[in-house]
């Protein structure tokens, strides 16, 4: 923090400086003379057969859970713990592990690093996640040189750009001083030929720069936030404002949702691919020009705690991950606090990758809402449809009886929008009464994260219990 106060204070040209310098120390740590081999192999794995993918997985997870029982302070303290209990379950069989719960890691952190590794000599993440509580992940630089070039492989190989060309980010670092009211929003990363774009200076006004910035420094793709992007390209389509293209948007850290696709396609003219990840590193995915959202079985083993049906046979629940990337700060059987809808069976993808396929990302556990009878309501997008003239909404609910729904209107908005948006809600949650209410902008989480739907009920209230069914993936 005191170094972010300092950054601030500087001169819009040193911040720039700064920026660059920070990316050759990026530079450094995600890629090296391996990268490219690294790339190239999994490529190569993506069109494996199911028994090569399944001898490789059983392998590495042997290998992983091995190094958690015997090297890992934390997980060797569990399993003798049980011992002394009486259980006499094998500690080489997945399911025999406890659910490790983000809490425990986030008291604990230290104890998750394998006694024979020094946590002054590896890389140290700090994420915050959604809750805004830090959470501390050590990875060895090869694991970090691994994760990138699976990355470079699934995030840029597949949309035909790389690290090398011109590209842009809208994220949650702080650029630019909270209090800043001209541009530039932005800094120039020269290493990684990256313009860093801050969201928290997205407004309607200040819009129009950031377009011009996009322009000005060439950018060929653009990753960020979905809400950012869509703030972006609505923003294009209302002004009419023409000539930026993009060979790729790529969305991360929140949900896509169909309306917003739609419109950040229409307004960059190009696919628009969704990408899910987090800095724990047990479980990524990526979607494919065939708009197959393909799981990485390289990140983790996966299962589902299954909450509901998904509808057409797919089932949706809680994720629960086992890292395979990080020997060194293994997680076994992570409660990553993502909800996701999975096909109840295996499925081909149309482009010809053998890697599972994913139906869609929910979002956050809380990110769903409930009933009194214990069903969960996920997947709310159809509430704000794309022509709906309100500039963003959130859904919040308070109880089994009363769910807020907060709007910024935008030009033409009427009252029989917001009765519909309420109509929407209505119709998935019978007899809920819903309390609408106009405000200048919808509150932002942790790293300016935004959240179309927040359940405010207690624990004990949400849907199925935490021993429901389980399913690998």
């Amino acid at each position: 923090m005191r170094f972010l106060s300092l950054y601030h204070r500087m001169p819009v040209w040193m911040r720039s400086l700064a920026a660059t310098a920070h990316g050759v120390t990026l530079q450094r740590q995600r890629y090296g003379r391996n990268t490219e081999r690294l790339v190239e192999e999994a490529l190569a794995r993506e069109t494996w057969s199911a028994g090569e993918w399944d001898r490789w997985r059983k392998e590495r997870l042997a290998f992983i859970l091995h190094r958690a029982a015997t090297r890992v302070p934390y997980y060797r303290d569990v399993w003798a713990r049980r011992r002394a209990l009486g259980y006499r379950g094998s500690w080489e069989v997945l399911e025999n592990w406890p659910v490790l719960e983000k809490e425990q890691l986030r008291n604990h952190a230290a104890a998750f690093v394998a006694d024979d590794r020094d946590v002054n000599r590896l890389h140290c993440d700090h994420t915050s996640g959604t809750t805004g509580t830090p959470l501390r992940l050590w990875q060895s630089r090869e694991t970090v040189e691994y994760w990138y070039a699976l990355s470079e492989a699934r995030w840029r190989k597949w949309y035909g750009v790389s690290r090398h060309d011109r590209w842009a980010i809208l994220g949650g670092q702080l650029v630019a001083p909270a209090g800043q009211t001209e541009p530039p929003f932005w800094v120039w990363n020269v290493p990684m030929r990256q313009l860093y774009m801050s969201s928290y200076h997205l407004s309607p006004q200040h819009i129009p720069d950031y377009l011009d910035a996009l322009d000005h420094y060439r950018i060929r793709y653009l990753l960020g936030y979905s809400s950012s992007l869509y703030a972006l390209a609505r923003e294009m389509v209302r002004t009419g404002r023409d000539g930026l293209s993009s060979n790729v948007v790529i969305t991360n850290a929140e949900p896509l949702f169909d309306y917003q696709r739609e419109a950040i396609s229409s307004a960059f003219r190009c696919p628009v691919r969704e990408t899910y990840g987090m800095s724990e590193m047990v479980a990524a995915a990526s979607q494919c020009e065939a708009g197959g959202l393909h799981l990485w079985p390289e990140a983790g083993v996966v299962e589902l705690e299954r909450d509901q049906d998904g509808g057409e046979g797919d089932v949706t629940g809680q994720l629960i991950a086992t890292g395979l990337a990080n020997p060194d700060m293994p997680l076994i059987r992570y409660y990553t606090g993502d909800r996701v809808t999975m096909p109840a069976k295996p499925e081909v993808c149309a482009c010809g990758r053998t890697l599972p396929l994913l139906v869609r990302i929910e979002g956050r556990s809380d990110d769903v809402l409930y009933t009194a009878d214990g069903r969960a309501i996920g997947r709310l997008d159809p509430v704000f449809k794309a022509d709906y003239p309100i500039r963003e909404a959130q859904i919040i609910q308070e109880s089994f009886e009363l769910v807020r729904l907060l709007y910024v209107p935008a030009p033409g908005c009427a009252e029989r929008h917001v009765s519909a948006m309420a109509d929407q809600i209505r119709a998935r949650m019978p007899g809920v009464q819903v309390v609408a209410e106009v405000v200048e902008a919808i509150p932002r989480g942790a790293n300016n994260k935004f959240r179309a739907v927040v359940c405010r009920l207690p624990a004990h209230q949400r849907g199925a219990s935490r021993a429901g069914s389980h399913s690998a993936y």
